[in-house]
């Protein structure tokens, strides 16, 4: 089993909920942590976290988000990143979610780093 840093993609094998199961066919698995994007056909890409590996071709990962319309068969992009928030003295007082994206309407933030 080789672990990869690069972006390549994958397919989505089983939806047990926020549980999404992804086999990346050439065996190069993302490493744990590492976030994972799957395309939804007319909507938003789905943020997951791989896991855990399971075998040489395939992770279990988390969803950040609502599963609801994700598919078998989807396609996934491994971002090569783990999954980052924003840091700095813009971020006080402000309400994000597990993504690092603000959700209290009060527009962007300018962060360092």
């Amino acid at each position: 089993m080789a672990v990869q840093t690069q972006a390549a993609t994958g397919r989505v094998l089983q939806v047990l909920g926020p549980v999404v199961d992804v086999e990346f066919s050439d065996g190069n698995l993302p490493e744990i942590y590492t976030a994972l994007l799957v395309e939804m056909e007319g909507g938003n890409p789905v943020t997951v976290e791989v896991q855990s590996h399971l075998g040489n071709d395939t992770v279990r990962t988390v969803s950040m988000t609502a599963t609801e319309g994700l598919a078998r068969g989807a396609q996934v992009t491994n971002t090569g990143q783990p999954i980052a928030v924003p840091v700095g003295p813009g971020t006080l007082g402000r309400v994000f979610n597990v993504l690092g994206e603000p959700v209290d309407n009060k527009g962007d933030v300018t962060v360092d780093q």
